[in-house]
């Protein structure tokens, strides 16, 4: 079981998932149109994830790797984008 928490209160659960990991547990929620705001996902390995029209906004996204992500339509705003591999998104 993944679970996505709050940057903030990482006792708030955002998603729960039975994905084997982080970025198969992302895309399951996005495929769900999950409400994604303020996801702590720092490190987060999300290459090639398909994330588009996802719903992100100030989450956490320091150093993660989104290297090939589709982004069309994710919405970004106030998200934490410092030291992401952002290469092909």
């Amino acid at each position: 079981m993944i679970e996505i928490v709050h940057r903030c209160d990482k006792a708030r659960v955002l998603y729960e998932s039975d994905a084997v990991d982080i970025r198969l547990a992302v895309m399951d929620a996005v495929a769900k149109k999950a409400y994604l705001r303020g996801a702590y996902l720092r490190g987060a390995d999300l290459r090639g994830a398909y994330l588009r029209g996802a719903y992100l906004g100030g989450a956490d996204l320091r150093g993660a790797y989104l290297g090939g992500a589709d982004l069309r339509g994710a919405d970004l705003r106030g998200a934490y984008l410092g030291g992401a591999d952002l290469r092909g998104a």
